[in-house]
């Protein structure tokens, strides 16, 4: 049995749907019925979380021995060029994404969200052309926040609950303009946040919509490493989930779920072409910086006996989020 969980979990962290954004390549239906909860909550399901729990643990227990010492130096000089440069790279960053759907044309954000408005492109412009300054930084979060208000009000608060990364990036360009914080909270602390709910929320919906993928899964079947379609979704939804959850974990945990999600995306991208480059860039820059962070927290913070009532109580709010947001909003069953 632990052989299973092994090669499970082995092959499944480099499942490509967990970073390739569905709705960019596929038909979907925001609206439509999900899944219900019994559906997604079957035995396969209780077998995943299980490896999850365990990986996730037995990172907690490491990050306060000397190997996790050993290994959050090593990340400290392997990334000190990164850190040390990183407001630079993330200005860049942020200035190629808004200048590429500005190129691209009609997308307001991602590419599912479409605009016709001349004036949203001039807002991509104004944010790219702010990230010249670290003076100017701010008027782009601004920006970025205008872009975020406007997908919602036309596509929907419960579709843009795919994207709060987008608001922690704004957030980040504003504290660091200002040379701030937000109550107490580091620039990367907020973008490190919303990162970990967007991919959190995104694996909730990979459980919820499954079907949304099989075109994908059919037109490269290498991706499910022989395993169904439907096993094969429930294992990038936790995958995903774990890694986000990690995200809010302690550094080394951290820092190295950071390594592996990058890792996922930047090898989607050899598989989706430049939407998902385009796309997924600044998660992808959001990850850099997580890794390269060198913060640490105190000790005791977080002790790793906490993990699996935290992690567990995560699991349910988000499904529960999810589920009784989307039958408020459009009157689905949840069971």
């Amino acid at each position: 049995m632990s052989s299973i969980a092994f090669g499970v979990a082995l092959d499944t962290a480099w499942v490509r749907p967990a970073s390739a954004h569905v709705k960019w390549f596929c038909a979907y239906d925001v609206a439509g019925q999900p899944d219900h909860l019994k559906q997604v909550l079957c035995p396969n399901f209780g077998f995943l979380l299980g490896v999850s729990l365990v990986a996730l643990f037995a990172g907690a227990l490491l990050e306060g021995t000397p190997l996790g010492d050993a290994m959050l130096r090593a990340f400290d000089r392997a990334t000190r060029h990164v850190r040390d440069n990183l407001e630079t790279i993330f200005r860049a960053a942020v200035g190629f994404f808004f200048i590429s759907i500005w190129a691209v044309g009609g997308i307001l954000l991602t590419p599912e969200l479409k605009t016709q408005s001349i004036f949203m492109g001039a807002i991509q412009l104004g944010i790219a052309a702010s990230m010249l300054s670290r003076r100017t930084m701010p008027l782009g979060g601004l920006g970025i926040f205008i872009l975020y208000g406007v997908a919602t009000w036309n596509y929907g608060i419960f579709h843009l609950a795919d994207y709060p990364v987008f608001l922690g990036v704004g957030t980040y360009l504003i504290l660091v303009g200002t040379q701030s914080t937000f109550f107490g909270e580091r620039p990367i602390d907020m973008l490190r946040w919303a990162a970990g709910i967007t991919l959190m929320w995104a694996s909730i919906e990979k459980w919820a919509y499954p079907e949304w993928s099989y075109p994908l899964l059919t037109l490269h079947p290498e991706m499910t490493f022989g395993y169904s379609p439907q096993f094969y979704m429930l294992a990038a939804g936790m995958v995903e989930f774990a890694l986000a959850f990690a995200l809010l974990w302690t550094p080394l945990v951290r820092r190295v779920a950071a390594v592996l999600l990058a890792e996922i995306f930047i090898s989607a991208v050899f598989e989706f072409g430049k939407i998902d480059l385009i796309g997924h860039s600044l998660i992808v820059i959001a990850l850099f910086a997580i890794i390269a962070d060198d913060a640490r927290s105190p000790v005791g913070f977080r002790r790793p006996w906490v993990l699996p009532l935290s992690y567990a109580s995560a699991l349910v709010l988000f499904l529960a989020l999810y589920y009784e947001g989307h039958a408020v909003l459009f009157g689905t069953a949840i069971l």
